[in-house]
């Protein structure tokens, strides 16, 4: 099965973008709306977690911890989805650099079996060459696998501060999720992608970011 919902990003750019030159200058990667969505991914599992399940022989094997599949195209010779750990316990900050880094290794050929294993819940991004729309494949046992696609410019009927319906330029994609319906039903993963939706476009992610930012200063 199938279910997308559309997303406004303006919330997370305005963070993003604010930090992307420091953030090249100094990790040498760019800063892709990828962590602020699993960021918000994870707070939406937390509320939603029989999408970060497994299918067993009999039963649905619902996890306490999101360990993350990411995938990764190998230059159009396969696919591989290394596994970052335990991501709801991660910084956005953290999370780029351990996504950059699952990556690095994947194109690398340097992956571990454990970076191949354990995985819960998987993510692609096919959104770097612009997609629209991508129904992806579940990464079975689990139960479900979310796609983020291509994020552009685009007019949009909003509300201004006034209350008069406008049209403005905001930065808006479509996410596609996957999933089984052994494991839930239609109303369970709309559920689950409005409350994805609504992070990404209402949460304070200043605040996020800088206790991203205070977590590296109370560890050095």
């Amino acid at each position: 099965m199938l279910t997308a919902m559309e997303v406004d990003y303006t919330a997370v750019d305005k963070v993003r973008l604010l930090h992307r030159d420091d953030w090249k200058a100094a990790e040498e990667a760019s800063l892709t709306h990828l962590p602020f969505i699993v960021s918000a991914l994870c707070d939406a599992l937390a509320v939603f977690p029989r999408l970060n399940a497994s299918v067993g022989d009999e039963e649905l094997i619902v996890h306490g911890t999101v360990n993350l599949a990411v995938a990764v195209d190998l230059d159009f010779d396969g696919l591989v989805a290394p596994v970052v750990q335990g991501v709801e316990e991660l910084s956005i900050q953290d999370l780029a650099r351990s996504i950059a880094g699952v990556a690095t290794r994947a194109h690398s050929r340097t992956l571990s079996l454990d970076d191949l294993t354990g995985g819960t819940f998987t993510v692609t991004n096919p959104g770097r060459y612009g997609t629209l729309f991508q129904f992806p494949i579940i990464n079975q046992p689990q139960v479900a696998i979310l796609s983020t696609d291509g994020i552009a410019r685009r007019p949009v009927a909003i509300v201004d501060e006034h209350g008069n319906e406008i049209v403005a330029i905001r930065s808006t994609g479509v996410l596609a999720l996957a999933w089984d319906h052994r494991a839930f039903d239609g109303a369970y993963a709309a559920a689950f992608l409005q409350s994805l939706k609504e992070t990404l476009e209402e949460a304070d992610w200043s605040a996020r970011w800088s206790a991203g930012t205070a977590s590296v200063g109370n560890q050095g």
